[in-house]
């Protein structure tokens, strides 16, 4: 580690028709296998900005570099599954999609994800069979089976309850860990992006702009007895202190 690689936004800014500005000259260089949390008020343009990034819409000024053969994955706030496809099929739709896969492949893929994020033994349940977590560790199932140099995460974890929210993190923590991907994740959750990233990224309302980034000193190898520190509680307390000078701009 890390496999992933790194990603380079250069003076994004985006205006939607209509002259709604979600973006301001955004800059930021996200390293081979960095973990990124972003956080700010609601509209200021975080999930713009990891759209941008995945390509799915352009930007109006700026530009995105993340190599030249790079394979990228989504993973949005809803599963998105599709509900005659069973779990197996779900799992196996994103190669589909991508059309560079041949059967076996796309099966021996799906079963190793399915392996990793705990849903071996599924693989026939369909998704009305399954709860909103198993729901969320199969959309990340999905997006691992393209073995992605990043994966970009728009508040995947924002629709379970507490505990599972808690150990989705801990599940992804590891996933990130053993597959070395850099990882982008958008996130309304403070205490989820201090416990995740290496970094994270503060955003102003919109037209939204970068005005801090903080480092997160606690390393990889973190269990949710951090949670439950003063170090943890100090770095969650500064980081929506910041938030709310931002709110009030």
């Amino acid at each position: 580690m890390p496999n992933g690689i790194s990603i380079v936004v250069s003076g994004v800014t985006k205006v939607f028709p209509g002259g709604v500005q979600a973006l301001e000259k955004t800059d930021l260089t996200i390293s081979a296998g960095e973990f990124i949390a972003v956080v700010g008020p609601s509209g200021c343009g975080k999930s713009t900005l990891l759209r941008i990034v995945a390509g799915l819409i352009d930007p109006t000024e700026g530009s995105v570099d993340q190599g030249a053969a790079s394979t990228g994955a989504f993973v949005f706030q809803e599963a998105a599954l599709l509900p005659w496809r069973n779990v197996q099929g779900n799992a196996e739709l994103l190669m589909e999609l991508e059309g560079d896969f041949d059967h076996q492949e796309r099966t021996s893929r799906a079963q190793s994800a399915l392996n990793k994020v705990g849903l071996a033994g599924f693989e026939n349940s369909y998704p009305h069979q399954l709860s909103g977590g198993m729901k969320m560790r199969l959309s990340l199932a999905r997006a691992l089976a393209l073995r992605p140099d990043y994966l970009l995460l728009d508040e995947p974890l924002a629709a379970v309850d507490e505990l599972t929210r808690d150990l989705l993190q801990d599940e992804l923590l590891e996933l990130w860990r053993d597959s070395g991907f850099t990882a982008i994740l958008v996130t309304h959750n403070v205490q989820e992006a201090a416990y995740l990233a290496d970094r994270v990224v503060v955003m102003s309302p919109r037209p939204g702009r970068i005005t801090r980034i903080i480092d997160v000193p606690f390393g990889r190898d973190r269990t949710l007895e951090l949670r439950s520190t003063p170090t943890f509680a100090k770095l969650t307390g500064e980081i929506s202190r910041i938030l709310r000078q931002e709110s009030q701009q």
